[in-house]
């Protein structure tokens, strides 16, 4: 991300030289100024960036879900920490264009990393202080030094709709009625029900007859955020990550929940102005940052947030569709998911996705099928939209409820602890270690990791495939064929996947207007090229019985690019 360049009143010295003491002043100061712009406008060599520039890396980048807990452990506690996740960078992205031996993620996101009680960390202690079981303050620092050198962005999990009971300034407000931090929380003098939540949000307090609110969960009371004390704070956390901690953007924890109105916890209306000066006031500080907000809701829900609030928010809807169109072999729900987001959202700001911390895992929900797992993977990183990976969905881990077995240790090797730890992992491994584990996929040109890897690169060297490519879908007779197009920057790419389970023969492809200007055209097979089928767009502009491939084998995905010959 570019740096807000901050400039001190300083005073100029004209240099040296042989004209000192015969040029008028203001020829000296004219001067003066230019050698100082000079002087910012070239880096010196600890100044110049390490990296690929940061601009535009939203348009073809992913970015990569990672759990600090259960990445790497770096001293053999059982615990993940910021230095042994520094030392995989290079397994995420290795600053090398020409590499494909990394995943090629141009963003990773942190899971919470601040103080907190608890082993996910969503219960916050200390806004300003690294947990301590994954280091320090300094680890972070150097972590997103070595991130920045590889062309990585770093964006940290803000949670800022609750803080951890153990945090000082609820433990204040519980204690003393006239405590400053009284009103950072909510209060009342009987237990209240909460609109659609089915266990208790209203919480007994210890000390009086009295109950707060904290919707997930006692541990975590919900913040006050129409308390304007509440939004400094916020706002002073948010500049101390920005500045002092260098990090490149935020994913805001439930943001959908931050106002709670007439017993409903879900999108009340203070939130929308609070997100929008929040966005405003993270922009001030570091122009360029990514926000991205959890809004666990229908897509209408959704559409409130937009156009003036955070940067993005993540699709649901759209993630729920991809994987019903791989377990049903039906494309409609999907391409009706996607072009509602095209239609309705503004280009380029949203986030897609398959599973997250939150979610049964990818292979789990699929019953341990591989090949719908790579149908998945290539839809997800085809499709329109800023792609999230989960660690470990690249190499097919599996997870299911309570939580802690959805974030279990990455599988690295097929050793001990799978090579995340040499000591006991704070969590058990899953069953499948010995087989879903990097080392065993590194060197196989079939597995799902390259897959990732292949379809991530594919991915950055294709405008058309970015984040903000046009999504146009294609007809065919058969249900389980799911055909679009994706343009931008001037170039045309054809997806085409089968998302049945029977061999498929001279798929003939179809649209209902016009989509291409009028030639002779070929689909070559990327990201190599070679020959590839002819097309023929007739003056009106659409496609009719269209067949690029002589055969779909079931969950096979086909990208091509589409060249004029004329």
């Amino acid at each position: 991300m570019p740096r807000t360049l901050r400039v001190r009143k300083t005073i100029l010295p004209f240099p040296p030289g042989p004209l000192d003491g015969r040029v008028s002043t203001p020829l000296r100061c004219l001067v003066a100024l230019c050698a100082l712009l000079a002087s910012l406008a070239t880096p010196s060599p600890a100044q110049a960036p390490a990296g690929p520039a940061v601009s535009d890396w939203r348009r073809g980048g992913v970015c990569y879900e990672v759990f600090v807990r259960s990445f790497y452990d770096s001293d053999g506690d059982g615990v993940g920490d910021l230095r042994g996740l520094t030392r995989k960078l290079d397994y995420i992205n290795d600053g090398d264009p020409g590499s494909q031996r990394d995943l090629g993620a141009g963003c990773i996101w942190l899971m919470p990393v601040a103080r907190s009680p608890s082993y996910h960390g969503y219960d916050v202690t200390n806004y300003y202080e690294v947990n301590r079981e994954y280091g320090t303050n300094e680890d972070f620092r150097e972590l997103v030094a070595q991130a920045h050198r590889r062309g990585i962005r770093v964006v940290v999990d803000l949670v800022l709709n609750h803080m951890s009971s153990e945090h000082p300034y609820f433990k204040s407000a519980l204690l003393d009625p006239a405590s400053p931090y009284r009103d950072w929380f909510h209060w009342s003098p009987t237990q209240r029900q909460t609109r659609g939540w089915s266990v208790p949000t209203w919480h007994k307090a210890p000390t009086r007859d009295e109950y707060y609110y904290g919707l997930f969960w006692h541990g975590m009371p919900d913040l006050n955020l129409a308390n304007p004390a509440v939004t400094a704070e916020a706002q002073r956390i948010a500049r101390f990550w920005l500045e002092e901690m260098d990090v490149d953007g935020f994913r805001l924890d439930a943001v959908g929940h931050f106002f709670e109105h007439d017993g409903d916890p879900r999108n009340g209306p203070g939130t929308y102005p609070w997100l929008r000066d929040f966005q405003a006031y993270v922009q001030r500080v570091k122009p360029g940052a990514f926000t991205v907000g959890e809004v666990w809701d229908s897509m209408g829900a959704v559409l409130r947030y937009y156009p003036d609030q955070l940067e993005s928010y993540f699709a649901f809807e759209v993630s729920d569709a991809l994987l019903d169109a791989v377990r049903s072999g039906s494309r409609h729900r999907l391409v009706a998911a996607v072009e509602r987001v095209q239609r309705e959202l503004p280009p380029g700001r949203w986030a897609s996705f398959q599973r997250n911390h939150d979610q049964t895992r990818t292979l789990t929900q699929l019953q341990g099928d591989l090949a719908r797992a790579r149908l998945a993977a290539s839809l997800l990183l085809t499709l329109p939209g800023l792609p999230f990976v989960y660690y470990g969905e690249e190499i097919g881990m599996t997870g299911d409820k309570p939580d802690p077995r959805l974030r279990t240790p990455m599988h690295w090797a097929r050793g001990r602890a799978a090579g995340f730890t040499r000591g006991t992992p704070w969590e058990p491994l899953r069953p499948d270690s010995l087989t879903a584990n990097v080392e065993a996929q590194d060197g196989d040109p079939a597995s799902l990791l390259n897959h990732y890897r292949w379809l991530i690169h594919l991915r950055a060297a294709h405008p058309a495939l970015g984040s903000s490519g046009e999504f146009v879908p294609l007809d065919a007779a058969d249900d389980a064929v799911m055909g679009y197009l994706r343009r931008g920057e001037g170039r045309t790419v054809l997806v085409l996947a089968n998302l049945g389970d029977r061999r498929l023969s001279a798929v003939a492809l179809s649209s209902a207007g016009a989509i291409l200007p009028p030639g002779r055209y070929v689909a070559r097979p990327l990201p190599h090229g070679g020959s590839g089928a002819p097309l023929r767009v007739r003056a009106d502009g659409r496609l009719s019985g269209w067949s690029p491939v002589p055969t779909l084998e079931p969950f096979e995905t086909r990208i091509l690019e589409l060249a004029r010959r004329d």
